[in-house]
């Protein structure tokens, strides 16, 4: 079995991660120190810097990501709620710290690994393997994935969780929040408390690899007539609140396709949104993690493989029903169907101003642009992402709107902004009015979709 030279070691109990977090101190210190250096620098070059200006610097953002890249998961889920809710009026800076995080994950060392795989399967656990890389192929905020063979010579892909996840999560996310607010990272509008227990409850379920097991079950049997998608098949035996053992699929990078045909790419990402509106109004089960890495795309098939489950949530009758209302009424702009339907989900605050109320609607009729439009919507050519940008910032920071919906509205948006992203980078042309017409009310049916819908 080939291992890889040690990393360092993973925080795996709540003192030893605690002890991290006395350095937050030292942190803030420093961005203040480094703050008050550029200032004078710049006054004495003539320039009068904004705080902001001077906060954001290289150097303040690496000492921040250096801390936050010690607690793993629970700084990337309160940066993922935290750009839900607050969208592109959070510094941009802020969102290049998530990706940094996100991307330099260090795996275990070898020993601590070894000491996991132990602990979950027993002391000869080798013998369910012909071979286990001990060099992992992926690693992210809350596990890493190794590729074995097992005894009967079949390929798998298993993930082992960090040690100390679990134990540690709560506390991780309150620290996290109280770093990004001592940095002054986030805009003191935002209200944090929903935000923070929902980042708690979403770590947990994605730190149960047994959840994750039956979620991956669940998806293969709604799809298990659908010959366009691969989900990879679990393996009970080896899997464990801790690790998550499952065959392993084949396939490219789902990003990297930009080489495809043309028609390739528009169908890849038809059925990705033909599988959303499944998962919303069929499922009512939506795997909410618009990650690129969790697709493959076998080129010899053409199917999607669907990777990672953890992020995956039930949705509730009113709100499949209120997107069904809000996504048929947003198809024929009418915008007094639209407001009933965002009210039905949960946008609006008991205190909500007319133009506030007004500008809600107007940002939801902006971001459903592809959905009205009556042919094959060109992604890559279209400005829409600008323009969903400039409306939640004037939104947030002119009329100082900053309501939290419910957060399974908060993690459906970043799903469908994800598959926009997708969409955009890939140059395709899909036409997803015609893809949402089978969920469509009847009542919002014209005569013409009424016939195309049988």
């Amino acid at each position: 079995m080939a291992e890889f030279d040690d990393g360092k070691k993973i925080p795996s109990n709540r003192l030893s991660r605690l002890s991290r977090l006395g350095m937050f101190g030292s942190v803030v210190t420093k961005v203040a120190t480094n703050m008050a250096a550029e200032g004078a620098k710049q006054m004495l070059s003539g320039k009068r810097p904004k705080a902001k200006d001077l906060l954001l610097t290289p150097k303040n953002i690496s000492s921040v990501t250096d801390q936050l890249a010690q607690l793993r998961g629970a700084a990337m889920k309160v940066g993922q709620l935290l750009s839900m809710d607050a969208g592109d009026a959070l510094p941009k800076e802020l969102t290049d710290i998530l990706a940094k995080l996100r991307s330099n994950a260090s795996p275990m060392p070898a020993k601590q690994l070894a000491d996991v795989l132990a602990q979950e399967w027993g002391a000869d656990w080798q013998q369910h393997f012909v071979s286990f890389n001990f060099k992992p192929i992926a690693a992210a905020s809350i596990g890493q994935v190794h590729f074995a063979y097992g005894d009967d010579g079949a390929e798998l892909a298993v993930k082992v969780q960090y040690p100390g996840i679990k134990k540690s999560i709560s506390s991780d996310v309150d620290n996290v929040v109280t770093l990004l607010r001592l940095t002054g990272l986030v805009p003191k509008e935002v209200d944090y408390k929903e935000l923070l227990e929902e980042a708690k409850k979403q770590l947990h379920d994605e730190a149960n690899y047994c959840l994750e097991s039956d979620m991956l079950q669940a998806f293969a049997t709604h799809l298990k007539n659908d010959e366009r998608y691969l989900v990879p098949r679990a393996v009970e035996a080896l899997t464990t609140p801790s690790i998550l053992t499952m065959s392993y699929e084949h396939g490219e990078p789902i990003e990297s396709l930009s080489g495809l045909p043309q028609d390739a790419r528009d169908t890849l990402i038809e059925n990705l949104f033909h599988l959303l509106f499944r998962e919303v109004f069929e499922f009512q089960l939506v795997q909410t993690d618009p990650n690129f890495a969790n697709y493959l795309y076998q080129t010899d098939t053409g199917k999607i493989v669907l990777l990672d489950f953890g992020a995956t949530r039930q949705y509730p009758d009113n709100l499949s029903e209120g997107y069904q209302k809000l996504l048929s009424a947003a198809m024929e702009d009418d915008r007094e169907a639209m407001s009933e339907a965002l009210k039905q989900i949960g946008f609006f605050s008991k205190t909500i101003l007319p133009e506030q109320h007004a500008a809600v609607v107007n940002l939801v009729a902006i971001a459903c642009e592809p959905l009205k439009y009556n042919g094959d919507y060109d992604f890559g050519t279209s400005d829409l992402a600008v323009r969903i940008r400039e409306s939640g910032m004037a939104l947030s920071m002119e009329q100082g709107y900053w309501h939290t919906p419910p957060a399974d509205a908060l993690f459906l948006h970043r799903k469908i902004g994800g598959l926009y992203l997708l969409a955009a980078r890939l140059n395709a042309r899909v036409n997803i009015r015609h893809l949402f017409t089978p969920f469509l009310l009847p009542v919002a049916l014209n005569a013409d979709e009424q016939k195309a819908a049988g």
